[in-house]
């Protein structure tokens, strides 16, 4: 057996991504650390890391989100690298430089690379600069609502309100006119200087009836960058992704291979080094692409790239880190099959109000092509402290249509009691005709509405001095 990259690797994160880590960790033969909240005791990754130590009280911003008891934990265990996932700290290079200096590993890109492409204005100009399309707009980011208003007139309404310093949604405003322009901005100002700090805005034409399209990209510190397709991540849902597929549907292979080659370009052109995702809005009528932010981390989605290419992104991550070369070479990267990833969150599917608790009763699917990525078990106990999502439901199959029948079996399969769930939304939208044929595009849950025919039947129930 050959040497493991790392001795020891802490994992600065919990749920089902620190299994996924640990996991890979393990078959390695790399030893792993497990840090938790007092709430987060009994949880899974807990359970299976090496060893673990509790660094806090349930609030993220008292354990997950310290950077000193991190780092204290990681001393104390003698750690020799830090994993942190994603979200949480893995995007933040005053993270990444307090590792360093501590002589610990951080598993992931270099903090220069963090700092360029995880900053939405300094990456739209270094794609500007390797010849990336981007979206017509502003490629510095402004603080003054007068000065954003200049740029919005520039790039013709509607215009997207965005923050440059992080991204999930916060701050995204769409504006159709210049009435109430100046209020918008305000507000959106102050929601992302609360998440992330800094309250720089983006201002970019808004393009409707798009798809979103990310490209996999991998690359090591002796220069060599490859990709590893593209997922299409259109399904979504306030911003969040709710499915994600490769390959994209109905997108054109010479338009494809424009994307993917472009994402290795601009990893080329910034020296990155680790993996990451290069992200597009695609205009499929006008065949047509445009940068839209990168992603210096692991992704949410990144098993659905992993089994359609039949790599592992995770155990990659940990060797780039460690300084070796990468294990696969463009041409070794083949594409077979089709695959789909349901997130499956502890929500309400109607209404989104999260829905934490013990459960009851848990059994995941099972069969040929079917993967799911989770840390609940029977008796476990969702907490209200930390994002909603609580498993993947990931498949493969031969082609889109049987692949989306295999989901459809499996969430059926899925069984979770004593809390609610989005199963449901997700056999509404894989059900819709819609989806089933490829019509679809970022704002496809804005426009169509598939609790529709419940609403309709229970109308129709109704006797007329009942529905009045």
């Amino acid at each position: 057996m050959s040497r493991p990259p790392f001795r020891k690797v802490l994992i600065a994160n919990r749920g089902e991504i620190a299994l996924r880590i640990i996991r890979a960790c393990h078959e390695l033969g790399i030893r792993t650390v497990a840090i938790h909240s007092q709430a987060d005791e009994e949880a899974l990754h807990v359970k299976l890391a090496s060893e673990s130590v509790c660094i806090g009280p349930a609030l993220a911003t008292d354990s997950y989100l310290k950077i000193s008891a991190v780092m204290a934990a990681a001393v104390a265990t003698q750690a020799d690298a830090i994993h942190p996932g994603y979200g949480f700290l893995s995007e933040n290079p005053a993270f990444a430089e307090i590792c360093g200096s501590c002589g610990i590993t951080f598993i992931g890109p270099s903090v220069r690379n963090m700092r360029v492409m995880g900053d939405k204005a300094r990456a739209r100009r270094a794609a500007d600069k390797a010849g990336v399309p981007t979206i017509p707009g502003d490629s510095e980011g402004v603080l003054e609502p007068a000065r954003a208003l200049e740029l919005a007139h520039k790039a013709g309404f509607p215009i997207l309100l965005k923050a440059c310093a992080g991204g999930g949604g916060r701050g995204m405003k769409i504006l159709h006119s210049p009435e109430d322009f100046e209020s918008q901005f305000n507000m959106a100002q102050r929601e992302v200087e609360a998440a992330f700090g800094d309250g720089h805005l983006l201002v970019e034409k808004y393009l409707p009836e798009v798809r979103h399209v990310e490209v996999q990209i991998a690359g090591d510190r002796h220069k060599n960058v490859i990709h590893l397709g593209v997922r299409d991540c259109s399904i979504q849902r306030r911003y969040q992704k709710v499915i994600e597929e490769a390959l994209s549907p109905g997108l054109p292979e010479a338009l494809r291979e424009k994307i993917q080659n472009s994402a290795v370009e601009l990893a080329k052109s910034v020296g990155y080094s680790s993996v990451g995702t290069v992200e597009y809005l695609v205009d499929l009528k006008e065949e047509k692409f445009y940068f839209i932010e990168m992603n210096t981390r692991l992704q949410v989605e990144h098993p659905v790239t992993e089994m359609i290419t039949d790599t592992d992104i995770v155990k990659e991550q940990i060797r780039i880190a460690a300084g070796e070369p990468l294990s696969h070479e463009q041409e070794d990267i083949q594409f077979s099959g089709h695959v789909i990833e349901a997130r499956i969150n502890a929500e309400n599917p109607k209404t989104l109000i999260p829905s934490p608790g013990k459960i009851l009763s848990y059994h995941p699917p099972g069969g040929h092509g079917v993967r799911v990525d989770s840390a609940m078990y029977s008796g476990y106990t969702v907490q209200p402290y930390y994002d909603s999502m609580v498993a993947k439901l990931i498949v493969k199959a031969r082609n889109r249509e049987a692949c989306i029948q295999k989901l459809l079996v499996a969430l059926n399969e899925f069984i979770v009691e004593g809390i609610e769930t989005n199963i449901e939304l997700h056999k509404r939208i894989l059900s819709h005709p819609d989806f089933v044929e490829g019509r679809f595009h970022t704002k496809f849950l804005d426009t169509v509405d598939v609790f529709a025919e419940d609403e309709k039947e229970c109308s129709d129930e109704l006797s007329p001095s009942q529905a009045a």
